[in-house]
């Protein structure tokens, strides 16, 4: 028996021995964390430095993309230590760190995409009030509750899992989860797993919340003129794609922690296990600063210096 509160350290035992094709791994997933800050940084600096684009909007979309960099930050740095590693082991308070971080920027994602949408829903279902219910004061404490909440509720869900006493101390990943550090404990786990379900439903409520919204939206849309429709369709189009690869990234990590996957190739395991954390910080960057005119044209003065 292993006492999680003097528990040094855990072992990822999802590596495998590369030889030196590991060098290049580390220089694609060095190359995937640079693109990735790069190009969410960009964004969150033209948003930041264009008064024009201090609407709602934008930035609800500068939350989701400081949460990109604050999650991929959780992730990468460890990675590419542990690739170039011939030992994957990681402190037991670093692994709980990195357990915070990743789980809050999960957390965040979704509340950052449900606020999202209860913009969208104002401005296309009541544009006429859209400004006078959509204050600056009302997107301030909506941005600080998406973040205030998955903070508080990840800290409670690992308090739950550090006093657990453990029986091992191996975690099946490239990455420190906490539904594995669960699996190990020796005793009940009825708490954490109670405090799991609980939530998971919180989250599953902004995702239900979510699709509520873009469906009163789709029926105001086809009920208006062709020039509504597509335009809102043009706005709704990326937070939609961005919900729906982020829930199938947690939905493959949901998969893999809750049935039995020896079957599955190892390299198989360890891509979908890294979806949610790798595509959605690229993905985001590229729907919004592609299909949003106001962010690409922005974009296009800044990088060639036409400001």
């Amino acid at each position: 028996m292993i006492n999680s509160t003097s528990l040094s350290y855990f072992i990822l035992g999802a590596f495998f021995d590369t030889g030196d094709f590991k060098y290049l791994f580390f220089l694609i997933v060095l190359c995937l964390y640079a693109l990735i800050i790069v190009s969410n940084v960009l964004l969150i600096v033209v948003i930041c430095m264009n008064r024009s684009l201090h609407e709602p909007m934008y930035l609800f979309l500068c939350s989701l993309f400081v949460n990109e960099v604050y999650g991929s930050t959780g992730l990468f740095p460890l990675l590419l230590l542990h690739i170039l590693s011939d030992v994957h082991t990681v402190s037991a308070s670093f692994c709980f760190l990195q357990i915070f971080c990743l789980y809050t920027y999960a957390s965040i994602q979704f509340s950052n995409l449900t606020i999202m949408s209860y913009d969208r829903y104002l401005a296309i279902c009541y544009p006429l009030q859209y400004n006078t219910r959509m204050t600056s004061h009302r997107v301030a404490v909506l941005i600080c509750l998406s973040w205030l909440y998955p903070f508080v509720g990840i800290f409670v869900l690992i308090s739950l899992s550090i006093p657990l006493q453990l029986c091992g101390n191996m975690i099946d990943k490239v990455y420190c989860d906490n539904y594995s550090i669960v699996k190990l404990a020796c005793f009940d786990t009825t708490v954490n797993n109670v405090y799991g379900i609980f939530y998971t439903l919180t989250t599953l409520v902004l995702v239900l919340l979510i699709i509520y919204s873009y469906t009163r939206i789709l029926r105001v849309c086809f009920s208006g003129s062709k020039q509504t429709r597509q335009k809102a369709i043009s706005t709704c189009l990326p937070h939609l794609a961005s919900l729906f690869n982020f829930s199938c990234g947690c939905f493959f990590e949901i998969i893999q922690n809750r049935f039995n996957m020896k079957y599955v190739p190892n390299g198989v395991l360890i891509f979908l296990s890294l979806y949610w954390l790798t595509c959605q910080p690229l993905f985001n960057p590229v729907m919004y600063g592609l299909n949003l005119t106001k962010i690409r044209s922005t974009c296009k003065r800044v990088i060639f210096g036409k400001m």
